[in-house]
């Protein structure tokens, strides 16, 4: 069951927010992850960023965007609409396990449950993409979320991801704090609209 209160739909705009950054700890690389993470890094071209030419990025940096998000609680289901790049992410809270092959696509398949109050989420499947991160993954990572409300307004969201391949450790992301906002809307998102270059 959802946690009281929460099958309303609910818009939210980062606040304070931690994502493994400043004094935290680098993730802890493999040695042969720690080789690739260098080649890339050499390889990298001054100015390259994909979301220039409207590629959104993947889980889990559009958890990560500034814009509004919209949470809908249904029986079986968690959908979230991100106003940036008109994204939108689905949870399975149906009992489904997680694919055991799973087809990798951009943001995965997440599949979740509930402890208490709080929403676990696993996602699997996760093609090789832009996500945000700051070292190369394999096809073994899980992006593990833990989203509660620690108030009527404010959601925290708690992202630790997990490489066999590429991590030593799990690697936390921090948590990130989303303030519910009763009156907003997700507006319209069109990145093509008035682009006038191309990187």
């Amino acid at each position: 069951a959802a946690p009281a209160g929460g099958a309303q739909g609910a818009a939210g705009r980062a606040g304070a927010r931690g994502r493994g950054r400043g004094g935290a700890p680098a993730p802890s690389l493999t040695p042969a992850y720690a080789a690739k993470a260098q080649a890339l890094a050499a390889a990298r071209r001054p100015g390259e960023n994909e979301t220039a030419n409207c590629l959104p990025p993947g889980m889990p940096a559009i958890m990560n965007q500034p814009y509004p998000m919209e949470f809908l609680l249904t029986p079986g289901l968690v959908t979230i609409v991100i106003e940036a790049y008109s994204q939108v992410r689905h949870i399975y809270t149906d009992g489904r396990p997680l694919p055991a092959d799973p087809d990798p696509n951009f943001y995965g398949t997440s599949v979740g449950h509930w402890e208490g109050d709080t929403l676990v989420a696993e996602t699997v499947g996760l093609a090789q993409v832009p996500r945000g991160l700051s070292f190369p993954y394999s096809d073994k990572m899980k992006i593990l979320e833990r989203f509660k409300l620690t108030d009527p307004d404010t959601m925290t969201i708690e992202t630790t991801i997990v490489d066999p391949e590429a991590l030593t450790a799990p690697y936390s992301m921090g948590a990130r704090f989303l303030r519910r906002h009763r009156n907003w809307t997700i507006a319209e998102y069109v990145c093509e609209e008035d682009r006038k270059s191309v990187v």
